[in-house]
């Protein structure tokens, strides 16, 4: 940034309103707030270009957040620079308790003359409607759960207890519908509960046949058949990977996609002393979880079964190799990690762990150019 001529500017965006801040490009020159501004298109557009007009040249930046990624391509169109920042990773005083928009804009501004800004990968426009799509098959997800979980307290509460371990299957739900109480209220009230499970179901079923519509047009569709020929992962878990990493050219190395989900243990060492705890959690939790999922299929011994033969028959030999290195190794990794005694979720978050550097190699394989 030493050698950039213009002035660096950070905003601070809003639904409403956008905070500006411009720093000079001189090490510890001038900071000015220029104040807030109606955040529609039009008005960004004028104040971005009298910004760039005076000052010969700006580097924008502003927080990821709920306003998306408008504003980082309005100003892209215009032919600037301009970063999306992870609000996570923006360094901050330990003790400063005062937060305003005009402070974070000013802060902003600061830190990115200085370098010390984190951008976050942005989408382009088609990526970002397959990561919506993929993500509202989530909520609905999550809405049938607890549409579930309603019912099957409802049930519990009257005493009615399943008399097999299977539940929400068509038996199931055969058996719900058979159910009879004697106040016509608690009749009405569990037909309601099911057809809210059904709802759910039927809308789950809508996305996901969105979502094989809309993949063959998609630049990522070679990535997802072939992440499909992993072990424990299919069409949504190849999907959602896809959606929520986007390239996965962006990380040199395994370790660094397994840190950004979070996978890695955390470690407090100081001196001669290590401690490791648990994984940190941290990133993006989505692709954490389905990995952990899929990392539950490695219990049992390698195999290749019928469907996902189908699936490797439709890939190349070297994705081919890659998916049984992954089973031959994760399976016996499974194995050797019950045998010490390891609780089966610590065994999973392990598995897990490996299995997404895997991943990253079948996807830097199928990535396109």
């Amino acid at each position: 940034m030493e050698n950039y001529t213009g002035v660096f500017v950070g905003i601070d965006a809003a639904k409403s309103r956008n905070a500006i801040a411009i720093a000079d490009n001189e090490r510890g020159g001038e900071v000015r707030y220029l104040g807030e501004v109606d955040a529609s298109p039009d008005s960004m557009r004028r104040v971005i270009q009298r910004i760039v007009d005076k000052h010969g040249g700006a580097h924008f930046c502003y927080e990821a957040g709920p306003t998306g990624y408008g504003l980082y391509r309005l100003i892209r169109s215009m032919g600037h620079p301009c970063e999306v920042v992870a609000p996570s990773l923006i360094p901050r005083k330990p003790g400063d308790r005062i937060k305003t928009n005009r402070r974070d804009a000013v802060g902003l501004a600061k830190l990115l003359r200085a370098g010390e800004l984190t951008p976050v990968w942005v989408p382009d426009e088609g990526h970002e409607a397959m990561r919506d799509l993929v993500r509202t098959r989530t909520a609905a997800v999550e809405a049938q759960r607890v549409n579930r979980q309603q019912v099957s307290g409802f049930m519990l509460k009257h005493g009615r207890i399943y008399p097999r371990k299977v539940a929400w299957s068509m038996r199931y739900l055969r058996w719900l519908q058979e159910q009879r109480f004697d106040h016509p209220a608690h009749q009405i009230a569990l037909q309601e509960l099911v057809d809210a499970v059904r709802v759910s179901t039927e809308r789950i079923k809508r996305i996901e046949a969105a979502i094989e519509e809309f993949l063959p047009a998609w630049s990522l569709a070679p990535v997802v058949r072939a992440l499909q020929a992993l072990r424990g992962v299919d069409l949504i878990v190849a999907v959602t990977f896809a959606t929520e990493i986007g390239d996965v050219r962006r990380f040199d190395s395994p370790r660094q996609l397994m840190g950004y989900v979070g996978l890695v243990p955390s470690e407090r060492s100081t001196g001669d002393t290590i401690r490791r705890g648990g994984i940190t959690k941290a990133g993006n939790k989505r692709v954490r979880h389905m990995l952990v999922e899929s990392a539950w299929s490695y219990r049992m011994p390698p195999r290749v079964g019928p469907k996902k033969l189908y699936r490797l028959e439709q890939t190349t030999p070297e994705v081919r190799e890659i998916a049984w290195k992954a089973q031959s190794r994760l399976t016996s990794r499974y194995r050797t990690l019950s045998a010490r005694g390891k609780k089966s979720t610590v065994v999973c978050a392990a598995i897990a762990r490996e299995l997404a550097g895997f991943m990253w190699a079948v996807a830097r394989e199928a990535q396109p150019a």
